[in-house]
């Protein structure tokens, strides 16, 4: 499984529930084309968190690059209603940060003693 993250803080006067709202109708679109296979959206809790990642984190699911491009594809081709979507999301937030992982080890990696 590859994990695409999303780290943000809200735009001033952006609620923290339409902002959830927001992402369930954008995320959940997605899931149900089958873009993607899960997301969560959690919130830094008691402050803690690493500076400049944003209060929300969230968290996009694919089985693989194929599906996170297929994904990306379909987002940038800016048709309804997923541009819609998209844009609704985004117009929520400010200082996004993106990264990508990916579950360890590789189901195909062998286990067997490194080499050096």
């Amino acid at each position: 499984m590859d994990i695409y993250h999303a780290f943000c803080d809200l735009k001033p006067g952006v609620s923290d529930l339409a902002f959830h709202e927001q992402a369930r109708a954008y995320l959940d679109h997605l899931k149900g084309a089958g873009l993607i296979a899960g997301w969560r959206l959690t919130r830094r809790k008691l402050g803690f968190g690493l500076p400049g990642l944003g209060e929300f984190h969230l968290m996009i699911e694919v089985k693989d690059l194929a599906q996170l491009e297929a994904a990306f594809a379909e987002v940038g081709s800016r048709r309804e209603p997923v541009e819609g979507l998209h844009f609704g999301l985004n117009s929520l937030v400010r200082n996004p940060t993106f990264a990508l992982y990916r579950d360890f080890p590789d189901p195909f990696r062998h286990h067997g003693e490194e080499k050096f």
